[in-house]
């Protein structure tokens, strides 16, 4: 049975921490909290979704922009941990700060949550190329989707506080509005973060990277400019970046609009919680398995497998009429998002010179999140034209048409000869 050493599951652990975030800010009552503040101001619900999707591209953009360049300097020793620090600060700060947002003021709401986007994300580049340093590639594919799995796990265990506290605040149960339940929620959701971040600060050193030198920004500068002036000798690489780009904009896009699309059909509040509660017992299992069967498979199968599962998605997210479709839907991405993007990473992280980490998952990251500008702004663009959500959600499909196309081009044979 395949077990985390102390080193793996340190890392690992900030899954569970960051998830927290994910499943609360990113994908539940922070949106939901949104668009309740958004159509007290007199605005309707689909052009809310439309000004989500608009803020989720200006935190994507502004990451994107600084990835290359942050991720080339903490190749050198002893600048990861700092960047990973800061960017973990700023999420932290700012997640707390969005309890203390006036109501009326929906646009300042929107900004803060903007800053808890721009530090979740600019963190994870870091986290992400800590993977060379834990683990050896052999277990790259089993580490990095057990990381995944327990985030699902340790997301839940906020989540369904915050999601009581929300409830029993609607019902009134409990002497509180539901608009304090949800600031309540937002400062839990930042002190969970917060503590499961400690194994990975105390435990996770860079042990690969360069010397330090003079001039470091500078140099940083040369650095990007020479890898893509050799980028013959990187072809694999960038090859599936640019796969990466296409099929994890439809994915991202997916979790991060999710909410919104059902609450615009007519779900109510209480059934998107418990749902995208479900949502995560399942991503546990499938996240794993998804590991499991790379083994078996190749990591190249299994990620098509998941784009394949998300056109399923996107299509029948078109037809959707019911609290029952929703459900459907919700399960089918539970079953795939975890496997998918933990795969992602695991293979990347074979690919990358270790001693440049950082500057590779830089690009990994600029190549991520310029994706995730497309995406959203596509949906919201469409939602907007149209006024119907699920127009914008099946303009998706093309982006893991393009992806799946462009990742049957990446050689699977020199992929195992690097492994």
């Amino acid at each position: 049975m395949f077990k985390l050493n102390k080193l793996e599951k340190s890392w690992a652990f900030y899954d569970w921490a960051n998830s927290a975030y994910t499943m609360t800010v990113t994908s539940t009552i922070m949106p939901l909290y949104f668009k309740s503040l958004f159509t007290k101001s007199g605005g309707n619900g689909a052009l809310s979704t439309a000004y989500w999707g608009y803020a989720n591209s200006i935190a994507t953009l502004i990451i994107a922009l600084l990835a290359p360049i942050l991720g080339t300097i903490a190749d050198y020793k002893g600048f990861k941990k700092k960047f990973f620090t800061v960017f973990v600060s700023l999420g932290l700060i700012t997640t707390v700060a969005l309890s203390f947002v006036d109501e009326q003021y929906w646009s300042i709401l929107l900004a803060c949550y903007i800053l808890t986007a721009i530090g979740f994300s600019g963190a994870n580049i870091f986290y992400d190329a800590f993977l060379v340093d834990v683990t050896t590639k052999d277990r790259m594919d089993k580490v990095s989707t057990y990381g995944f799995a327990l985030g699902y796990i340790g997301s839940t265990i906020p989540f369904i506080l915050c999601m009581a506290i929300v409830i029993l605040a609607g019902k009134n149960i409990i002497p509180i509005t539901v608009t304090l339940a949800c600031k309540v929620s937002f400062v839990l959701t930042a002190l969970w973060w917060a503590v499961f971040t400690l194994p990975m600060y105390k435990r996770v050193k860079q042990i690969h990277g360069i010397k330090r030198e003079k001039h470091v920004v500078k140099n940083s500068f040369a650095r990007i400019y020479k890898t893509f002036k050799d980028i013959k000798k990187h072809k694999k690489l960038f090859m599936f970046l640019l796969a990466y780009f296409f099929y994890i904009d439809g994915v991202s896009t997916i979790i991060k609009m999710a909410t919104s699309y059902g609450a615009d059909l007519g779900v109510s509040s209480t059934n998107l919680l418990v749902i995208l509660l479900v949502t995560q017992f399942v991503a546990f299992p499938c996240a794993i398995i998804y590991g499991k069967l790379a083994d078996k498979f190749s990591t190249l199968t299994m990620i098509y497998t998941g784009i394949i599962i998300y056109i399923i998605i996107c299509v029948y997210a078109y037809f959707l009429d019911s609290v029952l479709d929703f459900w459907i839907l919700a399960m089918l991405v539970g079953s795939s998002q975890g496997g998918i993007q933990a795969l992602s990473r695991s293979y990347f992280a074979k690919l990358v010179p270790k001693n440049n980490a950082n500057e590779f998952f830089g690009f990994y990251n600029v190549f991520g999140k310029f994706a995730a500008i497309m995406g959203p702004s596509l949906l919201g663009v469409i939602t907007h034209i149209t006024g119907k959500t699920n127009y914008g959600v099946c303009s998706i499909i093309l982006l893991f048409i393009i992806g799946g196309i462009l990742l049957t081009r990446v050689n699977k044979q020199s992929v195992k000869n690097v492994c």
